[in-house]
Formats: structure tokens, sequence, C-alpha cells
């Protein structure tokens, strides 16, 4: 297991938000934290402690009149950690390129692979074409039904007839190198993780998988832990003392490290 930080930006500031509540106009977000430092500021910090792979994601679409300030964020926060982050939010074959050129180690690709409530594979084999699988992360968002866990679409917005499944993750596997997986109804709320999820995600276990939703306090990441047969990373957002929550890195670090 391994703590992968995060770097939400929206309309130009740090944030955590709750997910399902992403939408087009800013006034329908809600948001848990708006920070008073900029995204470098986080990236030095991430930077300073040795944690890689943490995601620096893009809240708004391209069309929004915040995407320039937001994408100014991204880009400072890539330039201060150089290969220690990811990027994500936005991403496709066109802009792919240049946030790889601007210091991610990976992207992480979202509504342009999973849109339309159905998975874009045509999509998908344009990205591998131009960055390469291993440089490549897919973020899985998934909300629980009576049947399991359903994909997710459209900036969270629209439920796909896709189940995440073992055989769902085999075949997406063949073109990503990582697998971000968000649970978009716990998403931003720190009241616990989706215990079903990680059990099936810690089942395949097949490439390195990031778990994001609901993490409270160290007690979920114990259980995440031992559900998942240590084979999943976990995120924590709102609940981090740096984003407003009342656990602290240092002790999220101290818990995973015992078992190097």
């Amino acid at each position: 297991m391994e703590f992968r930080p995060c770097i939400d930006i929206h309309n130009g500031k740090v944030k955590q938000i709750i997910g399902s509540s992403l939408q087009e106009e800013a006034s329908k977000v809600l948001e848990n934290f708006v920070s008073q430092q900029d995204a470098a500021f986080y990236a030095r910090l991430y930077a300073e402690k040795g944690i890689k792979g943490g995601h620096v994601i893009l809240l708004n679409p391209e069309r929004s009149e915040y995407y320039q300030a937001t994408r100014a964020q991204a880009l400072s926060a890539l330039s201060a950690y150089p290969g220690g982050l990811q990027a994500g939010g936005g991403i496709h074959p066109g802009n792919a390129a240049e946030y790889l050129d601007a210091g991610a180690s990976h992207v992480i690709v979202t509504s342009y692979v999973f849109r339309d409530g159905r998975i874009r594979f045509d999509h998908l084999e344009e990205l591998v074409r131009e960055v390469g699988k291993e440089r490549l992360v897919l973020d899985v968002s998934c909300r629980r039904t009576g049947e399991g866990y359903r994909v997710m679409t459209d900036r969270w917005q629209k439920m796909s007839g896709e189940r995440i499944s073992c055989g769902l993750l085999d075949g997406l596997s063949a073109y990503c190198g990582e697998f971000l997986i968000h649970a978009v109804d716990a998403e931003g709320r720190a009241e616990g993780i989706e215990l079903e999820l990680v059990k099936l995600l810690g089942e395949w276990g097949k490439i390195p998988v990031t778990y994001a939703g609901g993490v409270r306090g160290l007690e979920d990441i114990r259980t995440l832990r031992e559900l998942g047969k240590n084979r999943l990373h976990v995120t924590v957002g709102s609940a981090l003392d740096l984003f407003g929550g009342t656990l602290s890195m240092e002790q999220i670090l101290r818990y995973i490290h015992q078992f190097d």
C-alpha cells in the first residue's frame, strides 16, 4: 500500500468538493474546503516527503471561463514536482503530451473514454497510441446499485451499463498502466469507504490500483489494507488536515511504512 496524495483544482483554487455535486456551474458545486495555498505549495510538500504518484486534477472543463486559471495552477504543481505527480481532468490526445512534457509522470483519463453512458474503446486506443499504456492511468468512477457497482460517465452524472468486475478490469488493463477508482457516492464526504468495492478490487489486483472515496481516519486505511489484501493504494482528501480534516499525513505514512 502507498499513500497517493491529491491536488484537486476548481476555478483556479485548490479545493475539496462533494464529488457527486460536480456540475458545469460553479454555484452548484458543494465545497468542503478552499485552500489559501496554491497548487505548487502542495506539490513541494509532497516532494519534501518523497511521496510519489499523487494526482493533480483539473475540475473545470476546457470550455469553462475558469479553465485557464485551473490549468495554470496544475502546470505550476507539475513544475514544482517533476516526475512526482500524475495529471488528470480533461485529458485527450490533443493535450496529453503537454502535461507529460510539463512534468507529469502519467496522465489520468476520465471523460474522454467514459462518456455518453459508455466506454469509448476507440478513444482509449487513440490515447495509447499518443502516450503509451504505461503512462496512462484510467480513472474509473463508479456508483453502487442493486447489482454491484456501475461505471459512471460524463463528470459522474450519467450511469453506464458497465459493471465493475474482474472481467472489465482485465479488459481495460490492456490499455493502461494503473487504475484510479473513485467511489462516487463516498467521494468528498469522509463518511467511510465502500467495503464491497474494496473487496472486489483487492481480489483483482493485477496492476496498481488507487482507491479514492470516503476515507475518514486510520481505521478506514487499516480496513482498506486488510480487505484489499495490501494490493491497493489510497488517496485521502477531505479527511486530511491539509484540507480541513483531522487526519495527518504523518499518521498515514507512519502506519503504511510499518509494513515496508
